[in-house]
Parts: structure tokens; sequence; C-alpha cells
């Protein structure tokens, strides 16, 4: 027993080493997450339900939530941003069944609700400005950080095709640079989002905990020199 765990241990070291040493070798895109730009979040919540909700569900979150943190109205959200879902209170879920999703893909698409956590948001920006070209795929394109991934670039026509040379990335067909990775930059800020949604409050509440400590500083410090002054 004791030598079957030495393996498993020696197997995971292994594996976690490998992935970290494949890992390495591209380097990750930082991007800007701000969730108290409203705007970004706004721009990224319509390229998700564009683009990404028709496969991925995001099943942790509710269009009424949404509305209220993104500073949308209700009828906004309904008649903007719901394409999968009748009622306002419903969860971010699809309409495709995961059978026929296995069956077009190769694998169920996930769900996004966490991406961001699971992956990183250096992660998925660096992933949906990498899909390249490939005549070997089904789908046409593969990409530079996710290998023989099955999900198609779905947003091609904002950024064009690119060719992989020796893994360095080429445009064979240009869009507009600037434009699509403020599409992405939007995207992955709305997935940061989904992914915990409580921060918002949580940063907007912790200015006033910060002017409470400072307040209760003011008044606890002289009280803390009265209690003290005759002990030596």
């Amino acid at each position: 027993m004791r030598n079957l765990i030495y393996v498993l241990f020696i197997g995971l070291i292994s594996i976690s080493a490998t992935q970290l040493m494949a890992s390495s070798k591209i380097h990750l895109e930082p991007v800007e997450i701000d969730l108290s730009d409203k705007a970004s979040l706004q721009r990224g919540a319509k390229t998700f339900v564009n683009y990404c909700l028709s496969c991925h569900a995001a099943s942790f979150m509710r269009y009424n939530r949404m509305a209220k943190d993104l500073d949308l109205t209700e009828e906004q959200v309904i008649y903007n941003l719901m394409f999968a879902s009748d009622k306002i209170g419903e969860t971010m879920t699809i309409a495709m069944r995961s059978d026929d999703a296995k069956k077009w893909f190769g694998v169920t698409p996930p769900d996004l609700s966490v991406i961001s956590r699971a992956r990183g948001v250096e992660w998925l920006n660096t992933y949906l400005r990498t899909f390249y070209l490939d005549d070997e795929k089904i789908m046409g394109t593969n990409n530079l950080i996710f290998k023989d991934v099955g999900m198609p670039h779905v947003l091609w026509q904002q950024q064009g095709y690119l060719e992989n040379e020796h893994g360095h990335l080429t445009a064979a067909s240009k869009g507009n640079d600037a434009d699509y990775n403020q599409t992405v930059a939007d995207l992955v800020n709305f997935l940061a989002y989904i992914g915990e949604p409580s921060k918002i409050q949580r940063l907007a509440l912790g200015k006033w905990v910060l002017l409470y400590l400072f307040l209760l500083f003011l008044v606890v410090y002289p009280m803390k020199k009265a209690f003290w002054k005759d002990i030596h």
C-alpha cells in the first residue's frame, strides 16, 4: 500500500511538471480586469450572449442579478441579452443538449460560470487571441495554447484568420487588432465578473470598511492612551 501511494505521488508530480513545462513555453498575454468598468462589462455581456451562449452555459449566473450588477434595466436585458431563456430570473443556460454537443464537437462544451477562476484571465485572453488556420482539423482552425481544441474560432470575423509559422502567428486575413483586443478584453472582464459576482459588492463595501476602521482608530487610540497612562 505504501509503495502504491508513493508511485501515485511520483506520477502526480510528473504530470504536474509536464503541464507546467508545456504551459511555460507560451507567453500569456496580460489583461486588465476592472469590475468597476460597467461599460466594459456590458460590452462583454453582449459578446458572450451573441458568440458564446449558444454552446456554453453560465448556469451559476441569473439574468436579473446581471442586470443589477451591470447597471442595466430588466427590460434592457430581456430585449438585448436574453435569447435562450424566457424569464428574467432564470440562469444563463443553453438549449443544446449535451449529447448533441458531444456528437458535433467531440466533447461537451464546458459551463463557463467559473472558467476565469479555473483557467485564469491571462490564459483566457491568450486563448481567444491565438486561433490559427489548420487544414487538418474539421473546424479548420486550431489554437496555440490549447492544441486540438474542438471549439471553432467564433470571433474570426472580428480578428481575421492567423497562420502558425513555427509557433508564431501571422495574419492570413487581417482584422482590426485594436478593436479585436478590446472585444476580447471586455469578454474576459465579463467572464471574470460571472466567476465571482459578489466581488463587485465587496470592492464597493471595502472603502466604507476602511473609513469605519479609520474613524474607530480616532476614538480608540485616545482611549488606549488614557487607560495606560498610569501604568509603567
